[in-house]
């Protein structure tokens, strides 16, 4: 599955028009400011239908504008198009498939499959548990329709219950149990069932990036829980402490990642080279698994990748990136010379929110 076609309108600092995508993708180069990041933003918005970053979609609109639109035409496996629109007046969004509306957000999501690695998702061997369990949720989510709609009735059973907490009503909170038992225990068990399987792959990606020692993933969390009928127990020994707090204590919204090398946790001893190449290890480990669920190959798209990675490091995930089938690949970088040999992608130049192709240099 490939873009060939995006179209953009009225998105952040972007030039209106239409691009028309190399198959293999491109390097894009250009001073910080000019525009970069924004279009893998573009580009990946039908992914999900929401701003990479986190952004909400009124601040996605040009500075002073009525809305954006943006529109991706893809070929090969599931070809077509998918294109969303936002008004900024009233908040309102439009998602057509093949040019007819699709009323239901989920049905959309995932129609294009991508990944992204953004010089932030450092946090994901680094930070906080809250930023593995977004990566486990989204990765999950795209890769099986079933634990999409499992995640956003727990969500849902999970605010109802919470509320009810903090009223102090608790026939309520306990009317949302079963709920959040049958879709948690969904959650739980396909996470658990990733990691399990995950773990060799994530091992040779980083011993690829010439990382030494023993790499390791592992599930912090009460596994128990993927068994439904575990739940009512587990509510039943939580609930003073739930009560008190206001909060839900157990379930997949409170559960971890772990990530090690030789035993040690990265998130604490790890170097800065170690969690930018765990990092991005986790990256191909999420193309892999989108690859291997939907079978379709999924592009790639790498904001400055290859900054604070060594001469040997850079060389190697070049090749690695380049090495397998036919991928498109979306790169950036400040300067030409930021970009190593071994990444054989056409050079497009980014000035001003315009991308140019043909170009060796900004």
């Amino acid at each position: 599955m490939r873009l060939l076609r995006l179209a953009i309108r009225g998105f952040r600092n972007l030039a209106d028009g239409v691009l028309e995508v190399p198959s293999r993708g491109f390097a894009l180069v250009g001073r910080n400011g000019q525009g970069k990041t924004n279009l893998l933003e573009a580009a990946y918005y039908p992914v999900l239908l929401r701003s990479f970053r986190g952004a909400a979609d009124s601040e996605l609109v040009a500075f002073g504008g009525p809305g954006f639109h943006v529109e991706a035409t893809f070929g090969g496996e599931a070809a077509g198009s998918l294109a969303a629109t936002f008004v900024a007046a009233g908040r309102r969004k439009r998602v057509t498939i093949d040019d007819v509306e699709e009323r239901r957000l989920t049905a959309a999501i995932g129609r294009w499959l991508a990944v992204v690695f953004l010089p932030g998702d450092v946090a994901l061997a680094g930070g906080p548990a809250l930023e593995r369990r977004r990566y486990l949720d989204r990765m999950l989510s795209l890769a099986e329709p079933a634990y999409l709609r499992a995640l956003l009735r727990y969500r849902g059973a999970l605010a109802r219950r919470n509320a009810a907490l903090r009223q102090q009503q608790g026939d309520v909170a306990r009317a949302c149990e079963p709920i959040l038992a049958s879709e948690g225990a969904l959650l739980v068990e396909r996470r658990v069932a990733w990691i399990v399987a995950a773990g060799g792959t994530f091992a040779d990606e980083l011993a690829g990036l010439d990382e030494p020692g023993h790499p390791t993933l592992g599930y912090k969390g009460r596994a128990e829980l993927a068994q439904p009928e575990a739940w009512s127990e587990a509510f039943a020994g939580s609930f003073a402490t739930d009560r008190a707090r206001g909060s839900t204590t157990i379930g997949p919204h409170r559960d971890d990642v772990t990530l090690a090398i030789d035993g040690q946790p990265l998130r604490v001893f790890g170097s800065t080279g170690q969690l930018r190449s765990a990092a991005i290890a986790l990256k191909l480990l999420e193309l892999a698994t989108l690859r291997e669920r939907r079978g379709i190959e999924p592009a790639l798209l790498l904001d400055d990748v290859f900054a604070e990675l060594d001469t040997e490091r850079q060389r190697r995930l070049a090749a690695r990136l380049m090495s397998e089938g036919p991928r498109q690949l979306f790169v950036t970088a400040p300067r030409i010379d930021e970009l190593p040999a071994q990444l054989e992608l056409p050079r497009w130049a980014m000035d001003g929110g315009r991308a140019t192709p043909g170009r060796e240099s900004a």
